[in-house]
């Protein structure tokens, strides 16, 4: 890759962790390094299950389940942020010993609008993002600055979905 763009999968529809999985799945498929990091999320899944097994693909995410913001507690907050702080310095790291192509941020969308991270690293990200690294933001309400620097934004809108029949997330299919 020459240069590498900035995408943004946001909306309130379900497929954006997937579409980012999907485009992790092509870059390792095609020989590249990549790091999927997950903000706001510890339990296990399938996708992550299987991504783990590729053997360019790093994955970082929580080693603990806080659960839905709303339902956190103002310790929950901090200890979250402790851990979001130092998973994305981590991920970082690959980025400056150039052993990274494809960074996926999934969820930094949420994390960083409930300020669940320190925004000025994300921010000198995006604005001073290596050129040849492809960049990858989804979750819902992107902020401003996301989608001036995005080269692709994908809105993924729910029209109808099982969660509002009260039927819950179903393993294989939702995780």
């Amino acid at each position: 890759m020459n240069k590498g763009l900035i995408h943004v999968y946001c909306g309130d529809g379900k497929g954006k962790t997937t579409a980012a999985v999907g485009l992790t799945v092509r870059a390792a498929g095609s020989g590249l390094k990549v790091v999927f990091f997950q903000f706001l999320k510890a339990r296990d899944s399938g996708e992550i299950d299987v991504l783990r097994e590729l053997k360019n693909v790093t994955v970082i995410r929580n080693d603990v389940d806080y659960g839905f913001y709303k339902r956190m507690t103002e310790e929950d907050k901090l200890q979250i942020t402790k851990l979001h702080n130092r998973n994305l310095k981590n991920a970082l790291q690959y980025i400056y010993e150039e052993a990274c192509d494809l960074l996926v941020l999934d969820e930094v969308c949420a994390a960083y609008y409930y300020n669940l991270l320190d925004r000025s690293i994300i921010d000198t990200l995006i604005r001073e993002k290596p050129e040849k690294l492809e960049l990858v933001l989804t979750g819902r309400d992107p902020a401003p600055l996301f989608l001036e620097y995005a080269d692709y934004v994908s809105e993924i809108k729910k029209l109808k979905h099982p969660y509002d029949q009260h039927i819950g997330a179903r393993k294989g299919i939702e995780f």
